[in-house]
């Protein structure tokens, strides 16, 4: 069954990432009217998404565009990866740990310069799957179709074998257009149905796949 393959998204799919609302607090912290940080920020949050930008220099502009002293940033920047990390989807981490060996194994992720240490060191994703992806170290974010070509690429499959699976639709159709398999995510019972169906598991869809 090697030759299939899935690809999944990490914020809101292995990772819960709900809103901590650390923008807002910022913005009351700092006496500025609402909306203001993404207003200011907003080219250099696009910038590290795809690599424009190195983590020092976003630290600068923190500091520059919102008038902040350096421990003011470094607060911050903490707030900001405690949302942007979240916490594990322990029930789909184990499901997909259960597919080693079963299928080629991919992350694609839309990305922020620094994640990849901080989501190593936190989820080990790198030990979860063979390959990751991510936009801030390709220079290209999805639902772009050379996103998901990269992935594809970085496991040596073809987008037809793989199913896709992430929180976005836009990015799902995307990948569909792709030539890729893709699913929604918006309930780990129905993904994992769907990731079992993809594998012709059977029935057996909410458990991991049978070993041996």
């Amino acid at each position: 069954m090697r030759e299939s393959c899935v690809i999944l998204d990490i914020g809101g799919v292995l990772e819960i990432t709900p809103q901590t609302g650390w923008v807002q607090r910022w913005e009351e912290r700092l006496g500025l009217p609402p909306g203001t940080v993404h207003e200011r920020m907003d080219d250099v949050w696009r910038a590290g998404s795809v690599g424009r930008i190195s983590e020092q220099d976003v630290h600068g502009e923190l500091a520059s565009r919102l008038g902040l002293d350096a421990q003011q940033v470094k607060e911050l920047v903490a707030d900001l990866w405690t949302e942007y990390l979240g916490t594990p989807n322990e029930e789909l981490i184990d499901y997909v740990r259960a597919l080693q060996g079963h299928c080629k194994l991919g992350i694609l992720s839309n990305s922020f310069v620094g994640v990849r240490e901080r989501e190593t060191a936190r989820y080990r994703f790198d030990e979860l799957v063979e390959h990751i992806v991510y936009s801030h170290e390709i220079g290209i974010e999805k639902p772009d179709p050379r996103a998901f070509e990269a992935a594809c690429a970085s496991l040596d499959v073809k987008p037809s074998s793989c199913l896709f699976i992430d929180d976005y639709a836009v990015n799902v159709e995307a990948a569909q257009a792709a030539g890729m398999r893709a699913h929604l995510f918006e309930d780990n019972a129905r993904t994992i149905a769907r990731i079992a169906a993809h594998l012709d598991t059977g029935p057996r869809a909410a458990g991991p796949l049978p070993l041996g």
